[in-house]
């Protein structure tokens, strides 16, 4: 396997995280967006270092609906 196939295999994880991460900031972000355990520095944290998994935990248990 050369490196163009990595690159290639690699590329369409990269754009989803990517894309996660920026959508779970966005929402997070916003003025009436309620979170669970009320602290929206935790999340963050969470949805920024947590790899792929953060920005999921964030919209699968971390929103909270008011």
């Amino acid at each position: 396997m050369n490196t163009g196939q990595i690159v290639l295999l690699i590329l369409p994880i990269l754009i989803l995280e990517l894309a996660l991460l920026g959508l779970a900031i966005r929402d997070l972000l916003k003025d009436e967006r309620h979170v669970r355990g009320g602290n929206k520095a935790i999340w963050a944290l969470v949805i920024l270092f947590v790899s792929l998994l953060g920005p999921i935990l964030y919209f699968a248990i971390g929103r909270e609906d008011v």
